[in-house]
């Protein structure tokens, strides 16, 4: 995004920190000081590609390539009216023949390939369609409502989990304070021994905790209401008590043809560490020493060696 320019007065984002590119229908982007000059009178032409544009409809630039903007909006345009769910079909190719027909204008109408009749077959299914088109806006009107009434609910139940817990925190506090004076009055005029005194009062404080944790409620539903049916709280892993599931084989050494390697003993008796270098603390308390990787060197060069005949 810091690369970005306005394509007509070439400013940048580097000379000007503040740039903000907006994008309108025709997919070409300008900065926000040439949209106000160029579209003083509310309306003009794209400087690109003379398209007649009102200042109305810009808006400004989310993503890097002004094409995705484009297609983004031409996608909206278009799934309003071509709004038909599975269920409006009677097979499943007839559905997925009606989702590769969208695609097909999506890409038409963003690349400019065949504008007039594209649009021409979209006001045909309009007419065709527009008693299905109508309920199927509805249908997705209502479904909208639920779902902001849903999140509006549970935004309540977590303005009101967040006031209890603000609640028993400082019902909490309280209490500590009252233990604790309790607990220094005692001290001060009880005639028994201190430590057995401490010792009561932990006890007791203990068991209070115990009793005033809320028990944590269980989420049975996503934010949308849809509840959960598989994979819930309730299910158990299944515990399998057939023995260890894996059991460890040593690798099977070959045959060795030459002599045996020497031991982390004879490396260490022989001065084979001498010309190793030595580990430092770091290494030596993440657990690594020297001797592993000159034993693991001396392996390696014995195992090409054979015995003379």
């Amino acid at each position: 995004m810091d690369d970005q320019a306005c394509p007509r007065c070439k400013t940048t984002k580097y000379r000007n920190p503040s740039l903000k590119l907006m994008v309108n229908v025709c997919g070409h982007a300008l900065c926000e000081s040439c949209v106000e000059l160029l579209f003083l009178k509310g309306s003009g032409s794209c400087p690109d590609c003379n398209v007649p544009l009102r200042r109305s409809n810009f808006r400004v630039q989310l993503f890097e390539d002004p094409m995705v903007e484009k297609e983004i909006d031409i996608r909206k345009r278009v799934l309003k009216d071509y709004n038909k769910k599975e269920e409006d079909f009677a097979t499943l190719r007839e559905y997925n023949d009606y989702l590769e027909e969208i695609e097909t204008i999506i890409y038409n109408l963003t690349n400019n390939i065949d504008i007039v009749a594209t649009n021409k077959k979209i006001e045909q299914y309009k007419k065709d369609n527009k008693e299905i088109i109508m309920k199927n806006k509805a249908k997705i009107g209502r479904e909208e409502i639920e779902l902001e009434e849903i999140l509006e609910i549970e935004k309540e139940m977590e303005e009101l989990r967040r006031a209890e817990l603000q609640r028993i925190e400082q019902e909490a506090k309280r209490q500590k304070i009252r233990e604790k004076e309790a607990l220094i009055d005692e001290l001060m005029f009880a005639e028994g021994d201190a430590k057995d005194i401490l010792n009561t009062f932990a006890q007791a404080k203990a068991s209070k905790q115990e009793e005033l944790l809320p028990p944590v409620p269980k989420i049975t539903q996503f934010s949308t209401g849809v509840k959960f049916t598989r994979g819930s709280a309730d299910q158990h892993i299944p515990i399998i008590e057939e023995g260890p599931l894996y059991r460890y084989e040593p690798p099977p050494v070959p045959d060795r043809c030459g002599p045996e390697p020497p031991t982390l003993n004879e490396i260490i008796s022989n001065g084979f560490l001498q010309h190793v270098k030595r580990e430092n603390e770091t290494e030596k308390a993440g657990g690594y020493t020297s001797k592993l990787p000159c034993l693991r060197a001396l392996q390696d060069a014995f195992s090409g060696l054979y015995h003379a005949s």
